[in-house]
């Protein structure tokens, strides 16, 4: 009997690889399943060199809190680019052709643990790409001034 169940289990396992993605893109990522509803899910954000919003803030999600000023949508924003398969917190890949704008002074780095993975990532406003990647995550970081 144990043979039997398995041999069905790596047959089905062998079945879902085999069978095409049906959807157009990465899944959100399912947070509640992560902890029944508990997740390690605490971040350290520090901002440098942008008055008015400099400092270092601590965000925690499912529930919402820390020091962090804007603790929910911060944390409702990490929900939405969260996808699986996918680092959140990646850098401008190597290579990566970006405009020359430089967006200011602003850094910031995050570290701590996000959807079960660690994070350390630094970011800065000293080109284009940099500048996307930095917008992209507000209001987790705050806009440049």
């Amino acid at each position: 009997m144990l043979r039997r169940l398995v041999v069905t289990a790596a047959a089905s396992l062998a079945a879902l690889a085999a069978a095409p993605a049906a959807s157009a893109g990465p899944l959100p990522v399912p947070l509640p399943l992560l902890g029944g509803g508990h997740t390690e899910d605490r971040l350290t954000v520090t901002i440098t060199d942008n008055p008015g919003a400099e400092g270092t803030y601590t965000l925690e999600c499912h529930p919402a809190g820390g020091t962090h000023p804007r603790a929910q949508q911060a944390c409702d924003k990490l929900d939405s680019v969260t996808t699986w398969g996918r680092d959140t917190f990646a850098p401008v890949p190597e290579g990566q052709m970006c405009t020359f704008i430089y967006g200011g002074p602003a850094t910031a780095h995050i570290t701590g643990t996000w959807a079960g993975r660690p994070v350390d990532a630094t970011y800065n406003r000293a080109n284009g790409c940099e500048i996307s990647r930095w917008d992209k995550l507000a209001p987790v970081l705050p806009s440049a001034r």
